[in-house]
Formats: C-alpha cells, structure tokens, sequence
C-alpha cells in the first residue's frame, strides 16, 4: 500500500494548572502530531518525548529529525502492507522508540479506518469501556488530601500519588486516614535510591496496590533487589523499553506489575507482544498516560481494551487537564468509566481550527 504524505505537527497547549513531579512543573504539553494520508483517508499518531531528556532520553527535536530524515521517507518510498511489520523495517535504527511509535500509530489509526474497523478490533480488545484512574502531582499535604477526595467523589477507580524524597510518608499517612480502602499507589518516577531503603519501608504500611518506578530510570538489577525487601508490589516504567526489557525484568523479579505505554516501548505490535508475554505469566498491566492529546489519549483507550489490562491506567478525562483539546468527541470518563470511542480506527476526528491555533510547526512530506 502506497502512502501519499505524511505530515508532521509540533503542538504546544497549556495546562490548566502546573503539574508537579519528582522532574519538576510542567506548565504545558507539547507534542509531535503524525498524519499519513492515502486512498482519501487520514490516520494520526502522537509522539510523547519532552523537549528536554527528562523523562527517557528522547526528545521533540531528536524525534522529529528521525522522523523527517528517515522514518517517514521510508514508509514514502516502501508502502506498507501491515502496520505490524514496521517494527522490524526499522530494528537497524537503535533506540527511539518514540520516534518511531509516533509514525507507527498513525499507520494502525489509518490501516483500521481503511478497513473500517475501530481500532481496539485489531489489538484483540474485548471491551467498549475501560476502568481508569486519575494521577495527581506533588503538593502540600492538604492540597493532596482535597485533591484525592475530589477525584474520589468523582469516581475514579485507583488514585495515584506522585512521590519524592520529602514528600512522600506524610501526604501517605493523611490520604489514607481518610481514605482507608482506595485503590493507592504511588509514581516515585526514580527518585529514590536503595540507600533510602528506610523510607520505602515505610510505605509498606499504607497498603498500597503498587509503588512504581521508586529507582534508576534504566535500572532492572536494583529494582530487583528491592522488590525483595518491600512488600508493596514494585511496578516499572521508565526502565521497560521494549519486549525484551520487559522480559529482563520478569525474569529478575524486578516487577511483579507492568506499566504500558506504547511511546516508551516502540508502538503498537510492541505492546501486543508485552500483552502476550505478560498474559502468559500472569503479570498484570496497565496503561500509562503522558498527558496526550485527544489522539495519543484516544490510541492508549483503544490498546487498553486489550485482556490483559486488569488494573486502571492513566487515561483519565481530557478536562482534567487541558482547557480544550485537539478532537472534536470529549474524552471523558463517568463515574471512573472511560467509554471507548466507536466509530473506525481511533474513532477521533480533528478540531482542525483549534488544532491550528496551538501548531507551532506543521511540514508535509511525499515521496
């Protein structure tokens, strides 16, 4: 299959409100946006890199020079018969998978359109709704406590605390004196060490569901040696990067929960492959949000119909976050339920005029 054009959008949109982790404040998402066009049909993918390394190595300049320079050539000059089989056309191209998921997304999105089916019939997906959770940034203590009975009252089915070192045992001890059996955990995105190892311990008490990432942002070996040390389950993020990252890890025992997110480990027949050997084993997922547009957001909706997704991911409601986003349906949860949307591919169609008001870059490639 030929395809036409692919275009390539940088987009800068403004929280509502500051976001703070153990990175710092984020004030606002900014995001590389892929369309492929052929036969009539559009289909869109989102790159999730930051502007600078913080999160994983990657980045929107880095991305978008890959993206520009050797991804999209290819997929212009070669077709594609099956959006499964760019994984292995780009192995040569080391790392980058977000680089190369951005593409790839747009592809599965296209591919299901033009086939007329919504996407999550592709991945094998058996529901028309998903369980979510809602992740909250640092804060003082009573800014913490009001936000979870916020998003409590609102339904949400797990809530999650951003952690780090000072910030972590306290803001614990008042959430969970008012809210004794809620779904709890805790994201420390590798703020800690196996030095503090007496702190951790100290989480063990509040009972939560899992405590994600507490360690390196590329490490397997300590997160292994911690997770005999803690009975809080461990789950990994930033350090699963592919299939065979994932499998390292099991193997270690260095989580016994999988966060997904199809940017970090590089695209959607990535993640069918995670689902399978996670399946296999018994190892639960879940799938993670980086703050996505309504397309990102509407691709991890779709993949977290899949079976193996048995805990709540991060793809609360876009209003949570952004004044407006970039798709005309509202992606919105009810009472802790994310439908998801019908109609083929991703099920999504652009608010091409604010989309334009928040394009900082846009470029249109063809064979």
């Amino acid at each position: 299959m030929r395809i036409e054009q692919v275009e390539l959008r940088v987009v800068r949109i403004p929280f509502r409100s500051p976001f703070r982790t153990s990175f710092g404040e984020e004030h606002e998402k900014v995001a590389v946006l892929a369309t492929v066009r052929a036969d009539g049909i559009e289909g869109y993918g989102e790159g999730v890199m930051d502007s600078l390394p913080l999160y994983r190595e990657e980045t929107v300049v880095g991305a978008l020079h890959l993206l520009r320079t050797v991804f999209a050539p290819d997929l212009l000059a070669n077709g594609v018969e099956h959006p499964s089989e760019l994984v292995g056309r780009w192995a040569g191209y080391r790392g980058n998978p977000m680089a190369k998921t951005t593409l790839e997304l747009a592809v599965w999105d296209w591919y299901a359109r033009r086939e007329g089916v919504p996407l999550r019939t592709l991945l094998g997906g058996e529901r028309t709704e998903i369980p979510v959770g809602a992740s909250l940034g640092i804060a003082s203590v009573p800014d913490t406590v009001a936000n979870v009975r916020r998003h409590v009252e609102q339904g949400y089915r797990r809530v999650k605390l951003k952690i780090e070192p000072g910030s972590d045992v306290a803001p614990l001890a008042a959430v969970r004196a008012e809210f004794t059996d809620i779904d709890l955990t805790v994201d420390a995105n590798s703020a800690y060490t196996l030095e503090m190892l007496p702190v951790l311990r100290e989480i063990d008490r509040f009972g939560l569901h899992y405590i994600e990432q507490p360690l390196h942002w590329d490490d397997i070996a300590d997160h292994a040696v911690l997770a005999r040390e803690l009975a809080t389950p461990i789950c990994l993020d930033e350090s699963l990067t592919s299939p065979a990252r994932v499998r390292a890890a099991l193997d270690a025992g260095a989580c016994t929960v999988v966060n997904v997110k199809v940017g970090r480990v590089g695209g959607l027949q990535a993640v069918r492959e995670i689902h399978d050997l996670c399946t296999a084993r018994g190892v639960p997922m879940w799938c993670g949000g980086m703050f996505e547009t309504g397309i990102g957001r509407a691709h991890n909706i779709h993949l977290a119909t899949m079976p193996g997704f048995v805990y709540p991911g991060d793809t609360a409601s876009a209003s949570r976050t952004d004044h407006r986003d970039i798709v005309e349906q509202a992606l919105e949860t009810t009472d802790g339920i994310m439908p998801v949307p019908s109609g083929p591919g991703i099920g999504v169609t652009l608010d091409r005029a604010f989309l334009d008001s928040v394009t900082e870059s846009v470029e249109t490639l063809h064979p």
